[in-house]
């Protein structure tokens, strides 16, 4: 495993790196043995960051993850965590965001216990733009601000943004000055346009951090959970692309991530995964060079979806 800055963070973390949202039962039921063992795995292949949210499974990924890191060296791993958007475990999808100081303080606590640790390397305020951007502009100031002073106290190392629409992006790097910017579904077979944000990121240093290489289960052989926004016409689209690596003898999923985690400007990228397999093959994957005749072949039959915008 290769190993590069993350932006001014200056916090060397793996190439390819592990997002917990699948730990908290996000693409399906979980395991939870088996879940500890997909950590264990991603340490012993060399990722070193590791990426939850408290809103990911009603803080069921949280606690997993810190269960699977208990014992672990802290300076093995780099982890992050966010703030503002929380689920209630027993009615999954019913998000409240609240980005008012005293939530993000006492959410840091709340974080910092499930994961078990005392210092957050990164803090992202979390899907800022929800429920029609109506908390967008307490976000990046009221909890900007508190992420600002949780920094100077020393309780976390760096802070950014996990958020989806482009143009909120370019708003943030401009006006917000992240530390790190996690964009997720804007860099796979379908979506390009993170590519828009590296030369801001360049000039300010922000560490870039590319999420869902798998467009969150549309580029899988077994296609995304429940929840997609995705209608059935444009479902159908991936399908076919699919079914054009299956006629190659290859898999949709590995030459998604391979085109995803090999970007030389993206210093990492991160997948979700339950399981010790999946971990060991998405590895393997991400080591081997793509197929570029199968490449264009599947974004030709992707070409009606490209940057295409998802009502997540």
């Amino acid at each position: 495993m290769k190993y590069t800055a993350l932006g001014r963070t200056q916090l060397q973390v793996s190439r390819l790196s592990f997002g917990a949202s699948a730990l908290g039962g996000v693409f399906g039921p979980v395991d939870e043995h088996e879940a500890v063992r997909a950590v264990h795995a991603a340490l012993d292949c060399g990722i070193n960051y590791f990426d939850v949210a408290p809103a990911y499974g009603g803080t069921r990924a949280e606690t997993v993850l810190g269960r699977a890191l208990r014992g672990v060296a802290r300076d093995r791993y780099v982890v992050s965590t966010k703030v503002g958007k929380y689920t209630d475990p027993d009615a999954y999808g019913e998000d409240t965001l609240d980005f008012s100081r005293a939530r993000i303080r006492r959410s840091i606590d709340e974080s910092a216990a499930r994961l078990g640790v005392e210092h957050i390397d990164i803090v992202y305020l979390h899907d800022i733009e929800y429920q029609e951007r109506r908390h967008t502009d307490r976000a990046c100031g009221e909890g900007l601000a508190a992420l600002q002073e949780l920094k100077r106290e020393g309780r976390i190392g760096a802070l950014g943004f996990g958020i989806y629409p482009m143009d909120l992006w370019h708003r943030v790097l401009t006006d917000c000055d992240p530390d790190a910017a996690l964009v997720h579904n804007h860099f796979c077979l379908n979506d390009t346009r993170l590519v828009e944000l590296l030369p801001q990121a360049r000039r300010t240093g922000a560490g870039i951090v590319n999420g869902s290489p798998f467009a969150s289960g549309l580029l899988t052989d077994d296609g995304p959970a429940k929840w997609h926004p995705a209608g059935p016409d444009e479902q159908a689209t991936f399908r076919r692309a699919a079914e054009c690596c299956r006629a190659h003898g290859d898999s949709i999923s590995r030459l998604a991530l391979q085109f995803a985690s090999q970007h030389a400007e993206i210093p990492t990228t991160l997948f979700s995964a339950a399981s010790a397999a999946l971990v060991a093959r998405n590895v393997a994957w991400h080591e081997d060079p793509h197929d570029p005749s199968l490449l264009a072949e599947v974004q030709d039959i992707l070409a009606p979806v490209v940057n295409r915008d998802w009502r997540y």
